[in-house]
Formats: C-alpha cells, structure tokens, sequence
C-alpha cells in the first residue's frame, strides 16, 4: 500500500479546467480482510501474484463524480505490483492525451487500453448528461463509475495538445544498437542453504539477485553519456512483460506485434513473443535500474542495471 501518485504540472494552464486522478491497484487479502501471500512461487512463474481485492483509490467499486458536459482530464495510474488492466469505456466520449507522463498527440481511446504495473494513461473524458455514468472496465470486470453531475458551466471544448517535455531526441542514423532478450530460466528450485529466492527469469541469460548487489556492479550494458541507442527488446516467454527504465525516457518505434505511433515513454508493455525497437540518448549518468514492473518477476531474475558514463 504504501505507493501513491505523484504529479508534476504544466507551467502554464493546459486548457484542462477539471481533472480527476484514479489510481488502480488490488490488494492481497481475503474475505475477511486478512493479509494473504504477496508472492506465490507457482504464480511469479507465470503472470505474477494478483491480488483479489481491486479498488480505485483505495475504494473498491468506487464511484467518481465528472461535472456534466465538461472535458475533465483523468489521470489513470497503475500502483499495482502484478496486475495489467485490460481498460475500456464502453460508450464514453475519450481521447488519449499523455502516456506515462509524457504527452501525446490527441487521438481516440479506442475499444481497450492495456495498463501494465507501473505505468499512466492521460484521458480527456467528455461526461455524459448529469445524472448518467460511465462504467471503467477491467475487459468484462466493472472497476468502478463515472458519474456525471450537474454543474451550471457552458459545455466544454476539447483542449488543445499537452505541450512536449523536454526530452532529447535520439540520432537514429548514428546509434547503437544493443540485444535485450527476456527470458523464462524454467527452474524453480529454491537454494535452502543460503535462503534465496529462486531464478525463474533472466535478461541475456542472467538473472539478478535480489540478496546482492550482482545488479548494480555489473551492469548488462555499458552506455556513453550524450550517445544514442536502439535497443532491441525481445520477449522469449508466453507472459507479457512491463519493461521499465529508471533515470531516462526513451522513445517506442517499432514492434512486430502491432502498428506503433512513436512516442517517449519509461515503460514499454512488452507481450509475449513480441520484439520490439525503443531508442533513447544515454543523457543521464549513473547507474539505472531496467526491469519488468511486475514485481514477481523482478525479484524473481527479471532485472537489470544499464550504466551511463
């Protein structure tokens, strides 16, 4: 529980005069309100440990209210460890605005959005007359309702584009590229001698561990502060994968998987047996942590560190 939004504002006014900020997350507990495991060996093998409780805001079905007739920007946040959400809005009026903080050209949300762990969706939702509501759906799981109120404002017109954050623009003729292949290890033998948790999954063919530092002092991949890269991400499991880099943004271009719009994000939803191209500058030194989001299977294997110097 002990996770939270953290928002940072446009210097200037956005055109958004409502927004809302719904954060997602289910919670590991019974029927009576027990604590139950937060990790299951069998499950981090596979999807991850869900929780059975899901809840927006910390409520489970809860109800949020939207001004009738006004574009309210709704900032929708993933806090779950395990958990992807499959989100749709059956019959609502929304564009996309901004994906994992960074902004977007506006276009339609479609039939369905897949939210992995760790990630953010920006939605201008247009709400319906006062007194009718908008169901947020996990695929065919009601999470929770928008509910349109009355208010005495005319009607709303859609902002206009989200200004860019300032992030470098990769030199794609220049830059290097770099193999990232996630990998399930298909041992789940645990080392009762000296108590760590067992490797299930791997980044070219190595697993981190979680009792040492193995990560942080040697690094998967070695980058020149102010260079560009491409890396080349390919998902070897039958399990989707948020893969998340600490410290820079980088920019999605391509996946043989389905049609990409460029853009810069921290997290890429990697499917199963997906390839996929991101490409970034290596504009910020230190060592960084890359890892799937799920957290199961971070600490099971799936993590690494990438050092900028």
């Amino acid at each position: 529980g002990l996770v939270g939004p953290l928002i940072v504002e446009e210097r200037e006014p956005t055109g958004f005069a409502h927004e809302r900020t719904v954060s997602l997350k289910s919670w590991h507990v019974d029927e009576v309100g027990a604590f139950t495991e937060f990790s299951v060996l069998r499950e981090a093998a596979r999807e991850g440990t869900a929780g059975r409780l899901s809840t927006l805001n910390g409520v489970p079905q809860a109800v949020i209210e939207l001004p009738a007739g006004q574009i309210t920007r709704v900032r929708l946040l993933n806090l779950d460890n395990t958990v992807t959400y499959r989100l749709n809005l059956p019959d609502a009026e929304a564009q996309i605005y901004a994906l994992d903080g960074n902004p977007v050209t506006p276009r339609p949300f479609g039939d369905e959005y897949w939210l992995g762990p760790g990630m953010r969706i920006c939605l201008a939702i247009k709400a319906p007359p006062a007194g009718e509501e908008i169901s947020l759906r996990n695929g065919p799981v009601r999470l929770g309702t928008f509910r349109s109120v009355a208010n005495n404002e005319a009607p709303g017109q859609w902002p206009a584009e989200l200004p860019a954050n300032p992030v470098a623009e990769p030199d794609m003729d220049n830059a290097e590229k770099i193999n990232f292949n996630f990998e399930w290890v298909g041992s789940m033998s645990v080392n009762t001698d000296n108590g760590k948790p067992p490797s299930l999954w791997q980044i070219n063919g190595e697993a981190w561990d979680i009792t040492d530092k193995t990560c942080a002092d040697r690094p998967i991949a070695k980058l020149k502060l102010g260079k560009s890269y491409i890396f080349e991400l390919k998902n070897m499991t039958q399990y989707q994968h948020p893969i998340h880099l600490h410290g820079m943004s980088f920019k999605v271009i391509a996946s043989n998987r389905r049609k990409i719009i460029p853009y810069f994000t921290d997290t890429f939803l990697l499917g199963r047996n997906e390839r996929a191209r991101i490409a970034l500058v290596a504009d910020n030194p230190g060592v960084w942590m890359f890892h799937c989001h799920v957290i199961d299977h971070m600490e099971t294997g799936l993590m690494a560190a990438i050092e900028v110097s």
